[in-house]
């Protein structure tokens, strides 16, 4: 079976997401990004069960990951922001320790979609994506073009079939 035919498979039902907004400065008013990714799911049929806004401090990022991977009927938990190399960003340390399998293609495509927006700089995302506690997490940078490029061109193609993959047995 290929991957067109987990796809059909996989239908087009509503997913469950939450968003987790990594920043020392936003404020749910000024978060552009969970604006934006409100928006496409909704318009997509998806419903966003939870918003979480917390600072890049290692215990906060713990604390959230178990807090939403423990929700009921949560299947993605998309994180934006805490992705890059200064000393502030520990949001890849912190979510990539939880996760129990690891989907590199995520964080490979999306740097690759990257570097041809913003050149040799794409090698700074240090953007993940897994599996933990049977729900998908992604981590992906918090400028609201990575965002956009993360959400139209990987996750949402692959949004039922992701959800679809990691709830079947067998």
């Amino acid at each position: 079976m290929g991957a067109e035919d987990h796809r059909q498979k996989a239908g087009k039902g509503s997913v469950t997401v939450a968003i987790v907004t990594v920043s020392d400065t936003r404020t749910p008013e000024t978060d552009q990004n969970r604006h934006y990714i409100e928006k496409r799911m909704s318009e997509l049929g998806h419903n966003v069960a939870a918003y979480r806004l917390i600072k890049d401090e290692p215990d906060q990022v713990a604390a959230v990951i178990e807090e939403l991977t423990s929700m009921p009927g949560v299947q993605l938990v998309l994180f934006n922001g805490g992705t890059g190399i200064s000393p502030r960003d520990t949001t890849y340390d912190v979510v990539s320790k939880y996760l129990e399998k690891t989907l590199p293609g995520f964080g490979e495509l999306f740097r690759m979609l990257s570097f041809h927006e913003v050149g040799a700089a794409a090698m700074f995302s240090r953007a993940t994506a897994g599996v933990y506690r049977g729900t998908l997490v992604f981590s992906m940078p918090g400028s609201p073009n990575a965002v956009q490029v993360a959400l139209e061109k990987l996750i949402i193609p692959e949004i039922n079939h992701l959800a679809w993959e990691i709830a079947r047995k067998g």
